[in-house]
């Protein structure tokens, strides 16, 4: 018996086959291709399902895989895509990356205010990225779609219907939708009717990691599979991040740090509706997730690194910086394109503190390293605040692979750091979701525990030394905002 994972990405799609003891057979890519006109980011939806069976037909049949149990999807939250009465898409789908919605943003913004908006939808703010705000666009600006849209479907859910025939919107990806109530679990009305639509224009709602049925014909044709083979809605692609690194019970955050740096961590329960913290509907029923992201993550690093260490690569870098006495008395804020969390201020900006002449260009790229961190350290002690613990932090992403900065990481929050053996892990956790359904695991523990590997720990030796200097990193905040206001 295998089972197929599959991420719906926003640069290319992948697929996984596994499997039902996790061992994989065949990973493979195939990248997604997107229509940039007058500032809008859209894409094909139904070339972006063919796409999808295409990429798994080929895999099927270049390993000979027969007994496929389960295709179980991950990827991407927001794009839109609408649908008209027949079920085929009106136009093309809206990406997450579109922002034409800016004016319906305010517009909102208006209406609602920040704490009802945190209260509902576990949201900071309104953003073009969320669906609603698109929705709102195509009244305002094609109501020719508008008015002939039977469905909104996001597109995970869409790709489960193509391949189906169901729909259903998988509650950790309608949380994305900004008209999802993540704690009453239901559509937010408030929001419909400012947006002008009905529930009856949304799929039912249903909970992560269920099975929305058998593959039509038609899909088990293109892909070479039986018609046995069931489709699982899966959850977040965050999410199946958690679950293939072993993220699934309290005390766990799955840190990556890409461009962007994302925290995953499950909220104590019952979490507070007004924590500061993105809160997200989780991948077992009736939990949730906090996931505050930094855009400044991992891009401050490739910042510096591109403009001012010419050919020094990231080997060089770690390796003379693995000898170098750390703290050193250089301070980074890496806050190159304002505040996430959990902060939320888009007047900070990065500031290098402290240079003097015997500093080089390796002492400010460890100081770099020591600002993301520090900035990791608040989001951890924010959470800790609101009353989940952090027991360990497992570390995915470019960030990663550099020691320096791992060590780092575990230095200056004081909790271990962990890498992973499986780099990729949405794929397989996806995968494991498949297992677990079929109760080929008993729980996502289990699988953990029988399947996830560790090659790295990384223990806090020197927390106490970053003390005082992570008090001179907020003291610095604070004082680049006061000098940035003036």
């Amino acid at each position: 018996m295998y089972y197929i994972g599959v991420d719906l990405g926003s640069t290319n799609m992948k697929a996984a086959i596994y499997t039902e003891q996790m061992e994989l057979i065949d990973r493979q890519s195939y990248p997604v291709q997107y229509i940039r006109e007058n500032g809008f980011v859209e894409f094909d939806a139904e070339k972006y399902c063919r796409d999808v069976q295409a990429l798994i037909g080929s895999m099927v049949q270049k390993n000979g895989v027969e007994g496929v149990s389960q295709i179980v999807f991950t990827g991407q939250a927001e794009s839109l895509v609408t649908l008209g009465a027949d079920g085929k898409p009106l136009m093309n789908a809206i990406s997450w990356m579109d922002e034409r919605s800016t004016a319906e943003c305010e517009q909102l913004s208006q209406r609602f205010t920040p704490e009802e908006i945190e209260a509902v939808t576990g949201q900071m703010a309104v953003l073009p990225t969320w669906p609603a705000t698109k929705i709102l666009w195509l009244k305002h600006n094609r109501p020719e779609i508008y008015q002939n849209a039977a469905t909104y479907l996001l597109l995970k859910d869409y790709v489960v219907y193509a391949l189906t025939g169901e729909k259903r919107s998988d509650m950790s990806i309608a949380t994305f939708s900004f008209y999802f109530d993540i704690y009453e679990k239901c559509y937010w009305k408030k929001m419909l009717d400012a947006i002008g639509i009905t529930p009856a224009q949304l799929p039912p709602l249903a909970e992560p990691c269920s099975v929305a049925g058998n593959l039509t014909a038609e899909a088990a044709k293109a892909m070479q599979l039986s018609r046995d083979t069931r489709v699982n809605i899966g959850t977040l692609d965050h999410f199946t991040g958690m679950i293939g690194t072993g993220n699934v019970t309290l005390g766990g955050m799955t840190l990556s740090t890409g461009t962007v740096m994302a925290l995953t961590t499950m909220a104590q329960e019952p979490c507070p509706r007004d924590s500061g913290i993105a809160m997200h509907y989780g991948f077992l029923p009736d939990t949730h997730v906090m996931l505050p992201v930094a855009e400044s993550g991992g891009a401050s690093l490739e910042w510096f690194k591109r403009t001012c260490m010419g050919e020094i690569g990231y080997d060089e870098m770690n390796r003379v910086l693995l000898e170098r006495e750390k703290p050193n008395a250089l301070i980074f804020l890496p806050y190159l394109v304002g505040t996430n969390a959990p902060e939320f201020d888009a007047d900070a900006s990065g500031v290098f503190f402290g240079l003097r002449q015997e500093h080089d260009v390796f002492d400010m790229a460890c100081a770099v390293m020591e600002g993301v961190s520090f900035m990791l350290r608040k989001n951890c002690d924010h959470i800790r605040e609101k009353g989940t613990k952090i027991e360990r932090i497992i570390a995915t992403g470019g960030g990663a692979k550099s020691p320096v900065w791992c060590q780092l990481q575990a230095d200056v929050t004081g909790v271990p750091v962990v890498i992973p053996a499986e780099k990729e892990a949405a794929c397989l956790g996806a995968a494991i979701i498949g297992a677990v359904s079929d109760g080929v695991f008993a729980s996502y523990g289990d699988a953990a525990e029988k399947i996830v590997k560790f090659e790295k720990r990384y223990e806090p030796n020197d927390h106490t030394k970053f003390e005082k200097k992570y008090q001179k990193y907020c003291a610095l905040y604070d004082a680049m905002l006061k000098v940035t206001r003036l």
